[in-house]
């Protein structure tokens, strides 16, 4: 073992040490089931994985979860879809496409309307144990979908049920509302460095 590794070990043990000696298990948390929202945005990559793993986990317990993407088509076809068409897990491509190659806003705008009609009906159906709302910050940040009645939905849900919404920008008010918020920040990505996105990694 080299020295720089040795260093590293005997420091870390020492403070794991330290932690396990001082740990002590946080009072007043309330056990069984209450529905969270979680918010995972910021500029880094990993908010739809994120989501996605979290969906696979609530699946293995037996949980109803659906997925709706509010910038992906319809017709999209990426690892994502392929494994939960695998496991039959329920999604909708709601969008038409990244906004910055939209032709059309206006009908961007409208398709993110009535994909929150259809996000608002399943949350409100009692049928689902969690729903994403994949990419549902840039609707909300771009004005397209009113927080005012994302947020009236969403206090009024059913109080089991989860809600993950993720996307860049998260409003302060969602930031303020939500449970659990993660900001995901860049250090490096391929991309600067001219690598393209890669089939199974980005899509």
């Amino acid at each position: 073992m080299d020295d720089t590794t040795r260093e590293r070990r005997e420091a870390a043990m020492r403070e794991l040490t330290e932690q396990r000696d001082n740990y002590r298990k946080k009072e007043g948390i309330s056990k069984g089931r209450r529905g969270l929202i979680i918010v995972n945005t910021g500029n880094g990559k990993g908010k739809t994985t994120a989501a996605l793993g979290l969906m696979m986990r609530a699946h293995g317990r037996g949980l109803r979860t659906r997925m709706f993407q509010f910038l992906k088509h319809d017709t999209a076809k990426f690892g994502e879809h392929r494994t939960l068409d695998v496991l039959g897990l329920p999604y909708e491509g709601l969008g038409d496409g990244w906004t910055w190659r939209s032709k059309d806003l206006e009908n961007s705008a409208e398709l993110a309307a009535h994909g929150w009609t259809l996000a608002r009906a399943a949350i409100e159906s009692g049928e689902y144990d969690l729903i994403v709302l994949d990419e549902f910050t840039y609707p909300l940040k771009y004005g397209w979908v009113p927080w005012a009645e994302v947020e009236e939905v969403l206090r009024a849900r059913d109080p089991a049920l989860h809600v993950i919404i993720t996307g860049r920008g998260a409003l302060p008010e969602l930031v303020e509302l939500a449970d659990t918020v993660s900001e995901i920040t860049p250090v490096k990505h391929a991309y600067q460095a001219g690598i393209g996105g890669q089939q199974g990694i980005e899509y």
